[in-house]
């Protein structure tokens, strides 16, 4: 309960530091945006700067964003892993920061965010995923099911974990159970050449 009461603290004081400078922080976020819709990385980056400050949460989990969308890996990753020390109990940090991982092939890093995501919400449908996406590519076929498991519980009629526990049951032999999941496949994206092609191999 204390931690609760301290975190709740922690997201009133950062809110209160955002948002008592007479709306100019809004009006950076709000540029920020227009230049991250036309594409430009650095500028959306440099009208915040002006007002970044370690403690600010929401600064932090932005400039990891567009640091990410500009190429500056490292630097995302030094933003994101700030807001996640700011919010420790927030999953959106943890999300974001897997994308400059993703992007410098730290798979190990990407793995161990997900499993705190998961720590928080165990029933994380794109964390379980992920993880299922990241064993099944790895051979790790048995680890994959365990997630992919979890994420069709929570979307039995969802493409991507239907047709990717499909493959995964195929590997492991499972072909009753693959050809009930590429079926289902087929009933979502009908002629899917994919959920086709697996039907083929099944023996």
């Amino acid at each position: 309960m204390k931690k609760l009461i301290l975190l709740a603290f922690i997201l009133v004081t950062t809110l209160t530091n955002v948002f008592s400078q007479d709306g100019t922080v809004i009006t950076a976020f709000s540029k920020s945006y227009a230049c991250e819709y036309r594409y430009q990385y650095d500028s959306a980056i440099y009208v915040l700067k002006t007002y970044y400050t370690a403690e600010n949460y929401e600064i932090n989990l932005r400039m990891g964003w567009l640091s990410y969308l500009a190429g500056k890996n490292d630097q995302s990753i030094v933003y994101y892993k700030k807001a996640i020390s700011l919010m420790p109990a927030a999953i959106e940090p943890l999300l974001g920061y897997v994308y400059p991982l993703s992007a410098l092939e730290k798979w190990d890093d990407v793995i161990r965010q997900y499993e705190a995501i998961l720590k928080i919400e165990p029933l994380n449908y794109l964390a379980n995923f992920r993880l299922g996406l990241i064993y099944y590519n790895r051979k790790d076929h048995l680890v994959s099911k365990k997630y992919l498991d979890k994420a069709l519980n929570l979307f039995p009629f969802e493409y991507d974990v239907v047709h990717l526990s499909a493959w995964n049951h195929l590997s492991l032999a499972n072909y009753r159970e693959a050809k009930v999941l590429f079926n289902k496949a087929l009933m979502i994206r009908p002629n899917d050449l994919s959920s086709l092609e697996g039907l083929k191999n099944i023996k």
